[in-house]
C-alpha cells in the first residue's frame, strides 16, 4: 500500500506542485489549503507524513503541529518556513515536527527530506525478511528537539579546516571573519559546479560573528527574473497582480545574517543594477513601495561562469563585478585537491547515517586510496550524490570499492576506456556524461525498477523516461555514424 502524504499550504501552485510531485514517486497525495481543513482531514483520515507551511491565515502550521500533539498523535511533520524563520523553526522541532524546510527550495531537496522522514518513522524495516531481527540494525530513530536543531547546524568551518587543499582559503575566511569592516565587506566565491560553493559560503556566516542569525539563500538561475526582485526585496500589497499581502524580501529578513546569492551570473541586466545600488547605498526600497529600509545583511555570491567573458559580451555590469569582487574565493576542483577526498567522505557517511537511520562505519584507507585517483569530474556534488545512492540501495555496515560504479573503483571514466590516464586533471568530462552514467547505474542497482529509481535521483518518472529516450536516440546516431 502507498504511504499517504497530506500537504498543507494555502499557496495553491506551491500545494499542486507538491503533490503532482510526490504523486509522480508514488505516493497516495492529498491536499489541503488551510490548517482547519487538514485537522479535519486527519480527524477522518490517517495520513503517513504532513507536509504543512508554517504561516496561514487561520490555523498556522505551529498550531496545527500541536493540535496533533496534544491529541497525542504523533504523525511525522515536515515545516515549510519562508525565508528560514529560524526561531519558529526550532520551536517547531521541539514540539515534535520531524524537520524543517526554507522556501523557495528545489523538489528534489523536498523529495528527499520525504523519504527520510518516511524511512526513520517507518515501523521497522520493510525490506527485511521476517526471521531477521530488526535490532540487529535499528531502522528508527525518534530524534529529540535538542538532537533535530544542532543537527541542523553543521559545522562547515569545521569541515573545510580538516581539509588540507583548502588551507589558503581557511586562512582567508579566517581574516574575513576577523575583519572590523564586518558585514559591508562584500565577498565573491568561484568554482567549477559541484566545488563546494555553498559550504564556503555557509563558512564564511559562521566565522561572520552572528551565526545565529540567518542565512538567507537564493539560486539566480532558478527563479525568472520577474520574480526575483521580489523575493531579495519584497513587495507591497498591490504591487502586482499576485501581490495579495506585503511580502519581506530577503534582505530585510536577513538582518544581520548573510544573503547567498548563488549563480550571481544568470541575474538579469536590469536587476544587476538594482542589486549594484543595494550594495553600494547599503538601502532598498520593497517592489511598489516608498519607504527606504536598511541593509544590515553580508552579500556572498557565487558563480561558476567566467564573469569576465560575461561582462565583455555585456551580460554582466563591470562595477557590481567590483562590487562584489571586495573579497574574491576561488575553489580548487577536487581533481587538484585528492588530500581531501578522505576528509569528505567521512563526513558524508556520517551525515547519511544521521539521515538514513544506519550505522556504516567510517571509510578505511584502503578506499579512500583508490578513491583519490577518480578525477571526479562533478567534484564534491558527485561524490556526495554517488555515496548517498549506495547508502539508500545498499545499506552497507561497512563501504568497500566494489559497492561503487566500476568507473570510480577503477579511477576512470567509463566513456574514456579502460585505458585512460587516472589522478588529477585526468578523465575530465561533461556533466551530461556523470548524469548519464549515475542514472543507468541507479537503474542497474534497482534492477530497471524506473519508478525507484527515479525517487532516488531525485527526478520525475517522465524525465527519467525522457532521459533514457535521449541516450537510445544518441546511441543510435552514434552507431550509424
Amino acid at each position: 500500500m502507498s504511504e499517504r502524504i497530506l500537504i498543507v499550504d494555502d499557496e495553491a501552485a506551491i500545494r499542486e506542485s507538491l503533490e503532482e510531485a510526490l504523486r509522480t514517486d508514488g505516493y497516495e497525495v492529498s491536499g489541503a489549503e488551510t490548517g482547519e481543513a487538514a485537522l479535519a482531514m486527519l480527524h477522518n483520515e490517517s495520513f503517513d507524513l504532513v507536509v504543512t507551511d508554517l504561516k496561514m491565515p487561520g490555523v498556522s502550521g505551529l498550531e496545527l503541529l500541536q493540535a496533533l500533539r496534544n491529541q497525542g498523535r504523533e504523525t511525522p511533520i515536515i515545516m515549510m518556513t519562508a525565508y528560514g524563520d529560524v526561531d519558529t523553526a526550532v520551536e517547531s522541532m521541539r514540539l515534535g515536527a520531524y524537520d524543517f524546510i526554507q522556501k523557495p527550495f528545489k523538489l528534489g531537496t523536498m523529495r528527499s527530506q520525504v523519504r527520510a522522514a518516511l524511512r526513520a518513522t517507518r515501523p521497522g524495516d520493510i525490506d527485511m525478511p521476517a526471521q531477521e531481527a530488526p535490532a540487529e540494525r535499528p531502522r528508527t530513530r525518534q530524534r529529540s528537539a535538542v538532537r533535530s536543531a544542532v543537527a541542523s547546524a553543521t559545522p562547515y568551518m569545521e569541515m573545510i579546516r580538516a581539509c588540507p587543499g583548502l588551507t589558503p582559503i581557511r586562512n582567508l575566511l579566517e581574516k574575513v571573519g576577523a575583519s572590523r569592516a564586518g558585514n559591508d565587506t562584500s565577498v565573491l566565491i568561484r568554482g567549477e559546479s559541484g566545488s563546494g560553493k555553498e559550504i564556503v559560503a555557509r563558512a564564511i556566516h559562521e566565522v561572520s560573528g552572528v551565526p545565529n542569525a540567518p542565512f538567507m539563500e537564493i539560486n539566480c538561475a532558478a527563479v525568472p527574473e520577474t520574480l526575483l526582485e521580489s523575493e531579495l526585496m519584497g513587495h507591497e500589497k498591490g504591487a502586482f497582480t499576485d501581490a495579495k499581502s506585503r511580502k519581506e524580501g530577503l534582505f530585510e529578513v536577513a538582518g544581520t545574517g548573510t544573503i547567498f546569492l548563488d549563480e550571481i551570473g544568470e541575474m538579469g541586466i536590469l536587476l544587476q543594477s538594482r542589486l549594484l545600488r543595494v550594495i553600494e547605498n547599503r538601502r532598498f526600497r520593497r517592489v511598489g513601495g516608498k519607504d527606504e529600509l536598511s541593509v544590515d545583511a553580508r552579500i556572498v555570491a557565487a558563480t561558476n561562469r567566467e564573469l569576465e567573458e560575461a561582462i565583455s559580451e555585456g551580460l554582466f555590469r563591470n562595477d557590481l563585478y567590483y562590487r562584489l569582487q571586495v573579497v574574491e574565493v576561488n575553489i580548487p576542483p577536487l581533481r587538484e585537491r585528492p588530500e581531501d577526498v578522505g576528509v569528505l567522505l567521512t563526513a558524508f557517511v556520517q551525515e547519511f547515517n544521521q539521515k538514513l537511520g544506519l550505522e556504516c562505519a567510517a571509510p578505511d584507507q584502503a578506499l579512500i586510496e583508490t578513491l583519490q585517483r577518480y578525477p571526479w569530474p562533478g567534484n564534491v556534488r558527485e561524490m556526495r550524490n554517488v555515496l548517498k545512492r549506495i547508502m539508500i540501495l545498499e545499506e552497507p555496515s561497512e563501504l568497500s570499492s566494489s559497492l561503487f560504479p566500476r568507473h570510480i573503483a577503477e579511477g576512470r571514466d567509463p566513456r574514456l576506456g579502460s585505458d585512460a590516464p587516472t589522478g588529477p586533471g585526468a578523465g575530465l568530462v561533461s556533466l551530461a556524461d556523470v548524469e548519464r552514467h549515475q542514472i543507468l547505474y541507479t537503474l542497474e542497482k534497482t534492477e530497471n525498477n524506473k519508478s525507484k529509481a527515479a525517487r532516488i535521483l531525485g527526478i520525475s518518472r517522465q524525465t527519467l523516461r525522457e532521459k533514457l529516450r535521449q541516450y537510445e536516440q544518441a546511441d543510435e546516431e552514434q552507431a550509424g555514424c
